[in-house]
């Protein structure tokens, strides 16, 4: 027989196999548009705004439904009620972690984000509880974050009124806190250990939520054996890792174990305390652990001091940048019956949290930034369950509540210091994220910061 003929039919054996194999279990999965072999529905999603195409194709097929990212079957959960219905009511099946190549490559299993069981538990435990009582008898990390706020306006003053993109100097503040809690000092923004970190950190932002890793993620043999954006992004985190490394060898060599300085240190006392395996968990997880949070009276304390409509503006800002369209996938923790459909075990789900944040229903004009969204009609701040920007319940943000802080602390400390002057009229401002992955990554812009 021909060799072409061969191999023709060899080939198309092959495609009838995949697409066999993807549809097989389509009758207990929720329904979805038709996937093309090994592509699945790959060519239907804009890998340059996935949320958008989500909703696109939840009009078509509803809240709950099944796309293939390649031949891997991927359940979508669009819509507060589906979310709610999975994170909220069936949390617990729904707590495990989706695949995630990428980043997989660099945790190996280990971290926080996308671990589960007993690594999950002693690694976001230890990392909570240390830093949520860090403040206790030394500086508080309030007193640090205050701090930072007045270092970034002495920056902007720098720019004498004119022109700029502070979406580097603004990156920089909230980044030397983490640094000021974990090598127990801040940086000066000139600091070239500092400005190799933010370079680094900036570039992965972009690379994470570019089109090209959301192809990597869905084909992941095109990790190890192809060049790309992914090649840097991993050389990267692995210096970035190395430079940490070498901070933990310095404090171990002047650690003090009843006077712990900072993160590091803590890390190091525990480790003395705990077995082997943890000690494995807390060894290599620590160099990727860049989180933070404290205690829950922040709000309390925002209530009383900025007041409701205050309050109304920061929660509108979380709900409009819509900084996590996409939660990071997780998975079905056992077979289960939702909706009528039987997911597997181990079946990846996407939840899209811009259909919660920008559900018309709860938020008139979701497309509109307006902090009446979070006001009822006699003024007063309302809460929203609609309200996600860091998920919800048992994979929540761990520093959800220092972000809160920071975005508070800076923007009032901005606020009081300088009038913003925007060179174009605010209402031609174009919003539109450059990417809209991983993180939306929002465009260029410049503002001029003119001193009280």
């Amino acid at each position: 027989m021909d060799p072409v003929v061969v191999l023709v039919i060899s080939l198309s054996c092959i495609l009838l196999l995949s697409l066999w194999r993807q549809r097989s279990g389509k009758g207990r999965l929720p329904p979805g548009p038709m996937p093309l072999p090994i592509l699945g529905n790959i060519l239907q999603i804009d890998a340059k705004n996935i949320s958008k195409s989500l909703t696109n194709l939840s009009k078509a097929y509803g809240p709950v439904f099944t796309v293939y990212l390649g031949t891997r079957p991927t359940v979508v959960l669009h819509g507060y009620e589906a979310v709610k219905e999975a994170l909220i009511d069936h949390g617990e099946v729904f707590s495990g972690i989706g695949s995630f190549p990428v980043v997989e490559r660099v945790t190996k299993g280990l971290g926080i984000l996308l671990t589960t069981g007993n690594r999950w538990k002693v690694m976001r435990r230890f990392s909570v509880m240390t830093l949520r009582n860090f403040g206790m008898g030394k500086r508080s990390i309030e007193d640090r974050v205050q701090e930072e706020a007045r270092c970034l306006v002495e920056e902007l003053r720098k720019t004498k009124s004119l022109p700029c993109d502070p979406t580097f100097l603004l990156g920089c503040a909230p980044c030397n806190v983490i640094c000021s809690v974990i090598f127990h000092n801040r940086f000066d923004y000139k600091d070239q250990h500092f400005l190799y970190f933010m370079g680094k950190f900036n570039e992965n932002v972009k690379i994470l939520s570019s089109p090209w890793i959301q192809i990597c993620n869905n084909f992941p043999v095109l990790i190890d054996y192809f060049p790309g954006s992914h090649k840097k992004l991993l050389k990267n985190i692995a210096d970035v890792k190395q430079y940490v490394l070498e901070k933990v060898q310095e404090h171990q060599e002047s650690l003090d174990m009843d006077n712990p300085r900072d993160f590091i240190d803590c890390f190091l006392i525990k480790m003395n305390k705990v077995g082997c395996e943890q000690q494995n968990i807390l060894l290599f997880s620590f160099p990727l652990v860049l989180i933070c949070t404290l205690s829950a009276k922040v709000q309390e304390e925002i209530d009383q001091v900025i007041g409701r409509h205050r309050k109304a503006v920061l929660h509108e800002i979380q709900r409009y940048i819509d900084l996590i369209p996409i939660n990071l996938p997780r998975a079905v923790t056992c077979d289960i019956k939702f909706r009528n459909y039987l997911i597997p075990k181990g079946t990846t789900i996407i939840t899209s949290l811009t259909s919660v944040l920008h559900d018309s229903k709860e938020f008139p004009n979701p497309e509109k930034f307006d902090p009446g969204h979070f006001l009822d009609k006699s003024g007063k701040f309302k809460k929203s369950d609609y309200f996600m920007p860091f998920s919800t319940v048992k994979r929540i943000c761990a520093g959800e509540g220092l972000a809160r802080m920071e975005l508070f602390l800076f923007l009032t400390t901005i606020l009081q210091n300088f009038h913003l002057k925007s060179l174009v009229d605010p209402k031609d401002l174009d919003t539109t994220p450059v990417f809209n992955g991983l993180v939306s990554v929002p465009p260029a812009y410049q503002i001029c910061f003119i001193p009280i």
